[in-house]
């Protein structure tokens, strides 16, 4: 039968070359987010800092463990944001151990370089020199407070006996060069070891315990022991790169989460795309199939070829789209390194397990579409189907019309529930209120086409008069072929209409919020942080009035049966008031003070706290908490959905420094002075902190519209490619009209008037699940019920949509009509 299938294909050029099309689109998306993955999972940091520890001992991440509803136990680890720590006395009980031959504790000290030519470094203590190594090129380890020995690369012209400007803790500091090393890890300078504990961000405190054993293997298992009553993990041989902090480790966790969520939605339109768009082809084949069954050939053989031209295209499709997906995976990479989501060092995976699971995937949903089509197809009689109309059968299955209904009343109910709550919960319902509306239209599609050709009918006829009159006809009598038409166009505006501007309301919506809650005019800000007396001396300075500093970090809540890392910020309340406003609906920022937490109304909804409440968080560096809830606010998105009292997070961020000092100033306050006393830092109007905070929304925003594109893409693809199928196999039905004596002129005027309907339908119900879905997930994130759509955004979806339509109809039939009506008659379709 494969001989047949080839010859068949030759003559279905417009159907074999719009399933290529979805096929070898999809094996391009799907290689190149699965590209997207594949690097982040195989990705096995080196181990540069520790190279030549045998052993470390570290606290990096923190397991939650949960019941799931069956009872099985359920394990969820999360990723300590500021990388967590480990008691400095676990240092000196590992030292006791038989086989250690040295036990380092090693602590991360910030440190800036005030040279120009400087390259960054951080602070260690010289005993820690080796565990890299590093090894002195030039004079001796550090032996006083005052003495440093530089890295080759951080020292660049300076040598031993200069001296050199520090910013160490947001403070400067001149030390004297005593020596200059080299090592293959991080550039790095390196104190005296008491010098380095006067100078550690976390009092008690160290980064990780590096051992050298006589034998690791032997010395493992009581290292574990302690480790693990001091809450650490032991990591030996290539785990030893996990233990070191490196942005790669977050670049590995964005591309497996972008890789495997986006991936999972691509797949699944995917899946529905290739589906219909073979079911369709096979659908309008079945005069041909009837026709090789008139003539002996099996229900099993007409399958089988069927199958095969699905894998012959396939097979295709994969030469096709596997060299554009390495293209695409290579420019995508490209990109996130140019915006700063991958380090240039990062290493992407070949795509080759990620080509040859797209190429599989693929063809399995085109092998298995076309027995599903072929199966429905073949259970005609050959006499029944040689003698339809190329019209699909009037009747529907009653199975279909009630996975239907079953799709529209959860949809209907999600609804209920997104308006109801708010939050992550009312996000999720929302999103699965898009799906389910989706899912309702594909099933429904045929009676949603006869009921709109019925309503239709005269405004069509009225408008078109006789054109009118066969559309509305015709519109009847294909409900059923015209449905995946009708459900592409619904799901490409669907998706652009709601998802899409989703994106646009989330970034004007933070801006806003920062822009109305901040009051203070001025900021002190420093890239390499300030320390905590500079808000004391800002107050001190004549004419302000308040000065709040923040200080950026993270804490981690428990989310349903898992946890999750929240970005928040840290604050002196003492006149907190005079230089933000979050909108605080409940409680009051005054009484942010000590083991208390505020929290944004979005977030409290969405985790169930309430004011007064005790809640139990981490923060950034694993240490558990109990925490009263003082106030709740609106302005989550503008400043974030947790704060803190700064003395709360103090020794528990990975630089113990502030990041910004919103100042509160007459006019013509000698803001200056301030900034004169702090080296990198610069007092700038606090209009520029929402500027600045457009610009990253705009650079992290980037990523998220792109995979929005893509998606958005598919599904217009889908539309285009439903509608030349469909367009295409009227060939038949357009030769008949003009052999009883209707125009050409007269079957533009049907067609126009058809997909002016079919689209007016599609646009309204794809319009509605657009805008039912924004409002609802803006209402949930933003508390506003009326989401903002850019000017030209609906001109832009709507425009788009028609104009994809009329292009993919007008086009494929101008070709048909300039055929003659006796070429088309025939039974090939």
């Amino acid at each position: 039968m494969t001989a047949l299938a080839l010859r068949m294909l030759r003559h279905r050029a417009g159907s074999v070359a719009a399933t290529l099309v979805a096929l070898a689109a999809g094996v391009m998306i799907l290689m190149s987010m699965g590209t997207l993955t594949e690097s982040g999972l195989l990705f096995r940091p080196q181990p540069q800092r520790y190279a030549a520890a045998d052993i470390v001992v570290a606290h990096r991440d923190i397991t939650f463990t949960s019941k799931t509803f069956d009872g099985e136990t359920e394990r969820t680890t999360v990723a300590l944001p500021e990388g967590g720590t480990v008691p400095d006395t676990l240092a000196d009980q590992i030292r006791q151990l038989p086989g250690v031959t040295a036990a380092v504790a090693d602590t991360s000290i910030p440190v800036v370089p005030l040279a120009a030519a400087s390259v960054p470094v951080t602070g260690h203590g010289w005993s820690s020199a080796a565990l890299t190594p590093y090894r002195l090129l030039a004079g001796v380890a550090p032996r006083a407070d005052g003495e440093v020995v530089l890295d080759a690369r951080a020292a660049g012209a300076l040598h031993s006996g200069q001296q050199v400007d520090l910013l160490v803790g947001g403070s400067p500091r001149r030390y004297r060069i005593s020596g200059i090393a080299q090592g293959s890890g991080p550039a790095a300078v390196f104190f005296t070891d008491d010098h380095a504990a006067a100078l550690n961000p976390h009092p008690g405190r160290v980064d990780a315990v590096g051992l050298i054993a006589v034998d690791r293997a032997a010395l493992t298992p009581a290292v574990e022991r302690l480790a693990e009553a001091a809450g650490a993990k032991v990591y030996t041989g290539a785990d030893r790169g996990l233990a070191e902090r490196s942005d790669s480790a977050d670049a590995q966790e964005l591309l497996v989460i972008v890789g495997a969520s986006f991936g999972g939605y691509v797949a699944m339109l995917i899946l529905a795309v290739v589906a219909g768009t073979i079911g369709l082809s096979v659908r309008h084949r079945r005069r041909d199939l009837a026709l090789l069954r008139a003539i002996a050939a099996t229900p099993g053989q007409v399958r089988r070829m069927i199958m095969a031209e699905a894998a012959l295209l396939s097979g295709v499709a994969a030469v096709l789209g596997v060299p554009a997906g390495a293209v695409a995976s290579h420019w995508l990479h490209g990109e996130l390194v140019a915006r700063g989501f991958v380090p240039e060092a990062f290493p992407m995976a070949s795509g080759v397990l990620s080509g040859v699971a797209a190429v599989v995937a693929t063809t399995l949903v085109a092998v298995l579409s076309a027995l599903i089509a072929a199966r429905r197809v073949t259970a005609i009689r050959p006499t029944e189907a040689l003698g339809e109309v190329a019209v699909e059968p009037a009747r529907s299955g009653r199975v279909r019309l009630g996975f239907g209904v079953a799709a529209l009343v959860g949809a209907t109910s999600s609804s209920a529930f997104t308006v109801g709550t708010s939050g992550q919960a009312a996000l999720a319902g929302a999103i699965g209120m898009l799906y389910l509306f989706v899912t309702a239209v594909a099933l429904l599609a045929p009676w949603i086409n006869r009921a709109a050709a019925r309503l239709l009918a005269p405004v069509l006829r009225r408008v078109w008069g006789a054109s009118g009159y066969l559309a509305s006809a015709n519109l009847r009598a294909n409900a059923q072929g015209m449905a995946t038409v009708l459900t592409a166009l619904v799901l490409a505006v669907g998706f652009g209409g709601s998802v899409w501007f989703l994106q646009d309301n989330l970034e004007r919506q933070t801006v806003a919020q920062s822009r109305d809650g901040t009051l203070a005019e001025h900021a002190l800000v420093s890239a390499a942080g300030l320390p905590a007396t500079a808000a004391d001396q800002a107050r001190q300075i004549q004419g302000v009035r308040a000065a709040t500093p923040v200080r950026r970090t993270s804490v981690i809540v428990k989310v349903f049966d898992g946890a999750e890392s929240v970005a928040a910020r840290a604050i002196d309340p003492d006149g907190a008031a005079a230089t933000m406003d979050l909108d605080v609906t409940a409680g009051s920022l005054a009484d942010l003070r000590g083991a208390t937490i505020a929290v944004s109304s979005v977030r409290a909804s969405g985790q169930g706290w309430e004011l007064g409440e005790h809640v139990d968080v981490w923060l950034g560096d694993g240490t558990p908490a109990t925490l009263r809830v003082a106030a709740i606010y609106r302005r989550g998105l503008g400043f974030g959905d947790i704060l803190l009292d700064r003395e709360t997070v103090a020794g528990h961020t990975s630089r113990n420094l502030d990041d910004e000092i919103l100042i509160r100033a007459d006019a013509g306050a000698p803001l200056a002075d301030l900034a004169a006393r702090y080296p990198t830092s610069r007092v700038v109007p606090a209009a520029d902190l929402t500027g600045r905070l457009a610009e990253d929304l705009a650079i992290s925003a980037w990523l998220n519209k792109l995979l929005i594109g893509v998606m958005v893409g598919y599904a217009a693809l889908a539309a285009a490619n439903t509608m030349v199928v469909a367009a295409l196999a009227r060939r038949r039905e357009l030769a008949v009209l003009r052999l009883a004596g209707v125009t050409r002129r007269q079957i533009k005027n049907m067609v126009h008037a058809e997909q002016s309907g079919l689209l007016g339908v599609a646009l309204a119900i794809g319009a509605a699940i657009a805008a039912v879905t924004l409002a609802a997930v803006v209402n949930a994130l933003t508390g506003d019920p009326i989401p903002y759509v850019p000017p030209l955004g609906w001109a832009a979806v709507l425009g788009g949509a028609s104009l994809l339509a009329l292009t993919t109809t007008v086009l494929p039939i101008g070709r048909l009509l300039r055929a003659s009506p006796i070429e088309n008659i025939g039974l090939r379709e």
